[in-house]
């Protein structure tokens, strides 16, 4: 992940219960210049008990009145899928990991190679899940949606525990769109101070302004999920970007950070030739050698062509040691006949 900020796509359930498509998202992900993709792994199974209980029916939000079973099942990207997306994403040359649900899913994503693993903010929690992963010693990304800094800090020092070398949090917020006023985006740089890892952002937000200004603050993967061009249907086309909204995403993060440069002070040399338009001293009426320098001959103003107008003080009530035309600029030498240092 040296290609900063680091972009993943994440088909997630908007595939509809097509194969076809999935492979779609897969391919719009590499042509419009997504660093990875991911999908997620459970069955309904996995997830939750097949109950029409109430306590298993969501009350409000995008996905109100589903049963939690019922969403699971049009959401799942099957098993019997990841094979073949994986070795379709490895034959157009992108990168593919998925979110496992459970410790049967990691095994599962092991046999395929799987080269890095992202648990979801909902499963933070899920302490022996994240040591399942961590065991495989491969890059492991935490989404802390919902979380407070002890539940982080849990999941954090587990996953160290037991091996994972290459972390990184996602800073996230689990609300359906996420809109504007409900992120804190100053937490990026809190939970890079705190945990001294690798901080990005799981955006669920309806536009680029938030992945900007989170890149601004510091983020070094966005994670993004992803629709095909024109796609209206979707579990999660909501807060999705489409086809060619996609590279335009991309270019959007990666000017954020270029707009931040060097960790240094630096000045571009494109400005170089705007200092002319600074001020300098400049002769307004002739001089005479013996004259004294007055505020009557001698006036700071453009272009940057004569001494510079800090030493204007200084050369005021001095005498001058030269003639000098008006409309003309008071040179250096004067400073040496003066006896003042530059």
């Amino acid at each position: 992940m040296n290609n900063l900020p680091f972009f993943v796509a994440e088909v997630s359930a908007n595939h509809n219960g097509s194969l076809a498509k999935a492979k779609k998202l897969i391919h719009t992900a590499k042509k419009n210049g997504a660093d990875a993709v991911k999908i997620q792994s459970y069955s309904p199974s996995t997830m939750t008990l097949n109950s029409k209980k109430f306590y298993f029916k969501i009350k409000k939000g995008l996905w109100k009145n589903y049963y939690l079973w019922d969403l699971y099942k049009k959401a799942q990207t099957p098993f019997r899928w990841h094979n073949e997306l994986f070795s379709y994403a490895k034959k157009i040359n992108i990168q593919i990991f998925s979110t496992p649900f459970d410790s049967s899913s990691v095994d599962i994503l092991e046999k395929l190679n799987c080269p890095m693993y992202k648990i979801a903010s909902f499963e933070l929690t899920d302490l022996p899940l994240i040591k399942k992963v961590a065991l495989t010693k491969k890059p492991l990304i935490l989404s802390t949606g919902m979380a407070d800094l002890n539940e982080i800090t849990d999941a954090v020092n587990i996953a160290r525990k037991y091996g994972c070398k290459n972390l990184t949090l996602l800073y996230c917020v689990s609300n359906y769109p996420s809109e504007i006023k409900n992120f804190n985006l100053n937490n990026i740089k809190l939970l890079k101070k705190k945990f001294k890892c690798k901080v990005g952002l799981s955006d669920h937000s309806k536009d680029n302004i938030v992945a900007i200004t989170a890149v601004a603050a510091g983020a070094d993967m966005i994670e993004k999920h992803i629709g095909l061009k024109n796609q209206k249907k979707g579990l999660d086309i909501e807060f999705s970007i489409k086809g060619s909204e996609i590279k335009k995403f991309k270019e959007d993060i990666l000017i954020a950070k270029k707009l931040l440069g060097s960790k240094f002070f630096k000045r571009d040399k494109s400005e170089n030739t705007s200092k002319i338009f600074r001020r300098s001293i400049l002769v307004i009426e002739d001089i005479k050698k013996g004259d004294k320098f007055t505020k009557k001959n001698i006036k700071v103003l453009r272009p940057n062509i004569g001494i510079k107008p800090k030493y204007f003080e200084k050369i005021i009530g001095k005498k001058s040691q030269f003639n000098f035309k008006k409309n003309n600029p008071l040179p250096l030498k004067v400073l040496k006949s003066l006896k003042i240092k530059k």
